[in-house]
């Protein structure tokens, strides 16, 4: 396999040929994917968000299933079912959506909570059940989900409790100019033909093993401990960040450490990631909407008001 930046920038070139100008969006994805997170992107319609799980599941050879979450969509479609076959009199299971490497769940925040329950436990214990029968879903197994953050009727918005089982929460934004110039040429958005493979699900497996093998400091578990537990003790924060959400800041920490060539993960790491593992997982108080303050603007204060450790960060 090549070095680990070289093949960063090569998946970002590939599926730059589908979605351009996304290059941060796509090694957080990456990231996330070698951390054994799931993902929910929130933007406006039209901007690519499956476009952009399409090219990753092409890009890394993973088998994949989109489903379009509606209000009709039953538990059942999303974990599988049993149904009796003549043939063998005896019933089968028949697998739902979730059953493959990568699931694409579009506008999740359109279906029933049952159904969204159904998903959100699904990528937590990583299997299903049906009919007393425990199934273990594909390794690895990750899910992209999106959800339109305006026009609200007819949606079912997600709990705290299931917005904090997905490691990242990402907004991929309008293009840039060129960029959108591109689309309108058709070199873009109509390009997922082109997007090329470079690994399979027992690479991506072996790297994420060597992702838990990374290497962290004393000092940098008790600088994101502290990052954590501020969270919970800020005046403008009613709910502040659980263990499971430290646990995701850790992880994805390592696996960008990991991506740059290092096996140790030092203060960076961590700051790199807090906006996008942290600020969908804090609730505003009262006093931060009455004073204007957004989640992001909290964040923020909290990451220059701890202090970053010194120090060597090696074995």
């Amino acid at each position: 396999m090549t070095g680990r930046k070289e093949l960063q920038n090569q998946i970002q070139s590939e599926i730059g040929k589908a979605v351009s100008g996304k290059e941060e969006i796509v090694k957080k994805i990456f990231t996330a994917v070698l951390a054994g997170g799931h993902v929910l992107l929130e933007d406006v319609p039209g901007v690519g968000k499956t476009t952009l799980a399409i090219a990753f599941s092409k890009v890394l050879n993973l088998s994949y299933r989109r489903m379009q979450f509606t209000p009709d969509v039953l538990p059942a479609d999303v974990i599988g079912f049993s149904m009796y076959n003549k043939k063998i009199n005896d019933f089968e299971f028949k697998p739902g959506a979730a059953v493959c490497n990568l699931m694409l769940a579009d506008e999740i925040n359109r279906t029933s909570p049952k159904t969204q329950a159904a998903l959100l436990e699904v990528m937590e214990e990583k299997k299903v059940t049906v009919d007393g029968v425990t199934r273990n879903l594909p390794s690895p197994f990750i899910v992209i989900a999106t959800q339109n953050p305006s026009g609200y009727v007819g949606t079912q918005k997600l709990p705290e409790s299931q917005l904090d089982r997905f490691m990242l929460k990402l907004s991929m934004g309008y293009p840039e100019f060129e960029d959108e110039i591109n689309v309108y040429k058709g070199r873009s958005y109509d390009s997922l033909d082109k997007v090329k493979e470079l690994l399979d699900d027992n690479d991506i497996n072996e790297m994420k093993k060597s992702v838990s093998e990374v290497y962290v400091d004393d000092s940098i578990y008790e600088y994101l401990t502290k990052i954590v537990r501020s969270t919970r003790e800020n005046e403008y924060i009613s709910l502040g960040i659980s263990p499971r959400g430290g646990l995701a800041l850790m992880e994805m920490a390592k696996a960008t450490a990991y991506l740059d060539d290092r096996e140790y993960v030092v203060p960076e790491d961590i700051i790199n990631n807090i906006d996008s593992v942290c600020t969908h997982r804090i609730v505003l108080s009262s006093k931060a909407k009455a004073s204007g303050l957004k989640e992001q603007m909290i964040m923020d204060k909290i990451k220059t008001s701890v202090e970053i450790p010194k120090g060597s960060y090696k074995r």
